[in-house]
């Protein structure tokens, strides 16, 4: 049975706060490039961006939000090879010299973290990386941290968090649930 822990505007108030902690750090949009990374990922960049641009005059999402994919990186390709590729789409200023926000929903194991480097390392060299992740859930099998985290939600091995998105599940929550076995 899954235990909702953060409803809709739960959740729109971490992104709300994560834009402006970002904002915050980078000291304005300036040079700021937000990659989600799909598919989930991608979405909270979207309204991450959207947030961004109406704090900050001058700001445009389409100019500062794009997705990367990383499917071809991942240390899991052996066990779960039927993953999709989905288009790495990025600024048309690249990321060279920018400050680059990867976003996901949730931070686990490090292991998508570490794939999205490797990714991001063929595209260019940005001055900064940063993360940004709704859900912070611990387990870290890598030395990576989240910088701007909306939640952070400690769980057992045997819990699994589920984000759900508007636009993606037809409904907005994240919630917690056992998995037997896991």
């Amino acid at each position: 049975m899954a235990r909702t822990v953060l409803q809709q505007a739960d959740i729109a108030r971490a992104l709300t706060r994560i834009s402006h902690e970002i904002l915050e750090s980078n000291r304005g949009a300036a040079d700021l490039v937000i990659l989600g990374i799909p598919t989930r990922g991608s979405v909270l960049a979207e309204r991450i961006g959207a947030i961004v641009a109406g704090i900050e005059p001058g700001a445009v999402p389409a100019e500062m939000v794009g997705s990367l994919d990383i499917t071809m990186y991942r240390d899991d390709l052996a066990r779960h090879p039927t993953r999709t590729p989905s288009p790495t789409q990025v600024p048309r200023q690249g990321i060279d010299g920018k400050t680059v926000v990867l976003v996901d929903d949730v931070l686990f194991s490090g292991r998508t973290i570490r794939a999205a480097l490797d990714a991001l390392n063929d595209l260019g060299r940005p001055r900064a990386v940063r993360l940004a992740v709704l859900v912070d859930r611990g387990h870290r099998e890598l030395p990576i941290r989240a910088d701007f985290v909306g939640k952070n939600l400690p769980t057992s091995r045997e819990e699994r968090i589920n984000v759900r998105l508007e636009s993606i599940d037809g409904a907005e929550e994240v919630s917690i649930e056992e998995v037997p076995g896991a």
